[in-house]
């Protein structure tokens, strides 16, 4: 299931780009750590890949952070306008209501979506992340050579189409022949990618000609795979089933220590980060602080279900976030919110007059009735010719020909006249 996940989320438009940009960064650390270190292993490869990606994305967290900062200064104000409101459900309230809201977001230099925009931006990223770790030999030259020369053999082999097809469908690999073609190459790449000690076996079982390629391209595959004792290819809970089978301590402290750790360091992560000031009732308030338990505890769960090198990439990703967090902290404390503000401020009114209008200009219409904007844009003509357009009007309705619609419009008009001045005479009286 996670395997069609990972291959749908790289099929994505725009996912697909940037995964193919970050399968070029993993494939460059990869081929740096091996030609100038020596070394071939992915988990250090998975490690120094999410300090680049994250370092990378400093500059959104910083203006994510800084929105959260004026979201403390601005919630009171905008919670005051909520309430005005709350009971108001016509369109002139609700009108009004946007109106007071967004002279506050102006008031600061921000807006409703400050906040927001830098996640949508980081969204695709993460989601690229997810297919590339999944599938590192899709993206890692170094990876797939590992792999070829059994690959070659496989495919030299009498129906091993349908040999692959059976064995992929199984666990763990769970790559259903509906959704792979077990024909090509790079299809049995990434089978073999997600093969464990009791998988080769059964390999080796239906095609015992492969015994000593298999042997060979298995330590190898170790080698790459191995991470302070871990198999970061093999997910944590088949690991820990296997440790508690063989009555394992070390087995299962190992198979636990990456979901531990990814759960541990995201709930630190989230701490760490400013949180917006907000009434302890607060609907907003009680989700914030429902998301800070249940999402260590996801990353936990889906820590022991996924591969261990996913798991690795969230603990590592939240230990570079926690890092980033401190800093960004020290370095948003030296500002006051007054400094803050006039950033924003002045960052805005760059923007508006790159638009062609002038900072003075969007403040005037910020202060100005909705409607009576829309009513203006509508109304296209001058006071004079509206003046000459109703004067004709009412010359037309004069001279009316009797019993046409304007005639009686012209009596109803005279007996209204009439009534109204009556009524003043009475007033009078």
């Amino acid at each position: 299931m996670y395997g069609t996940l990972a291959a749908g989320y790289a099929d994505w438009p725009i996912i697909h780009q940037i995964s193919w940009l970050l399968g070029k960064l993993m494939n460059g650390i990869y081929n740096v750590l091996d030609g100038v270190f020596g070394i071939q292993n992915i988990g250090i490869c998975i490690i120094l890949f999410t300090i680049v990606i994250y370092t990378l994305m400093i500059p959104l967290t910083i203006k994510q952070q800084k929105w959260s900062k004026m979201s403390s200064v601005m919630n009171p104000e905008i919670q005051k306008v909520q309430k005005k409101y709350a009971n108001k459900k016509d369109q002139a309230s609700m009108l009004k209501q946007q109106e007071e809201m967004q002279t506050i977001y102006e008031k600061y230099g921000t807006s409703p979506t400050g906040g927001c925009l830098p996640m949508l931006i980081q969204m695709p990223v993460l989601f690229a992340l997810y297919p590339v770790i999944q599938n590192i030999p899709n993206y890692v030259k170094g990876v797939k050579d590992v792999y070829m020369p059994v690959v070659n053999q496989i495919m030299a082999t009498d129906g091993f189409q349908k040999i692959m097809e059976k064995i992929g469908e199984a666990k763990p690999v769970l790559m259903s022949a509906k959704s792979y073609d077990y024909s090509q190459a790079d299809t049995l790449v990434n089978a073999l990618y997600k093969f464990q000690d009791s998988t080769w076996n059964t390999l080796v079982d239906k095609i015992p000609s492969l015994k000593d390629i298999v042997e060979s391209t298995t330590q190898t595959v170790g080698h790459l795979n191995s991470f302070i004792g871990i198999n970061i290819g093999e997910a944590p809970f088949t690991m820990l089933m296997a440790a508690i089978k063989d009555f394992s301590i070390l087995g299962i402290i190992l198979a636990v220590i990456i979901p531990i750790m990814a759960g541990l360091t995201q709930f630190i992560s989230v701490k760490l980060q400013p949180q917006p000031q907000v009434e302890p009732g607060n609907t907003m308030a009680n989700s914030m602080k429902t998301m800070t338990y249940t999402m260590p505890l996801f990353s936990v769960f889906m820590g022991f279900t996924l591969p261990a090198g996913l798991g690795l990439y969230w603990a590592i990703s939240a230990v570079v976030r926690c890092v980033q967090q401190l800093a960004i902290n020290k370095y948003l404390g030296k500002k006051s919110t007054d400094e803050l503000i006039a950033e924003n401020q002045k960052k805005a009114a760059k923007k508006r007059e790159k638009k062609g209008t002038s900072a003075k200009e969007i403040n005037r219409m910020a202060t100005t009735s909705t409607r009576n904007v829309e009513d203006k844009k509508k109304s296209k003509i001058s006071e004079a010719e509206r003046e000459e357009r109703l004067k004709n009007a009412a010359q037309y309705t004069k001279s009316a020909k009797p019993g046409s619609l304007a005639s009686k419009a012209n009596m109803v008009s005279k007996y209204n006249s009439g009534h109204g001045t009556t009524d003043k005479k009475d007033e009078g009286k």
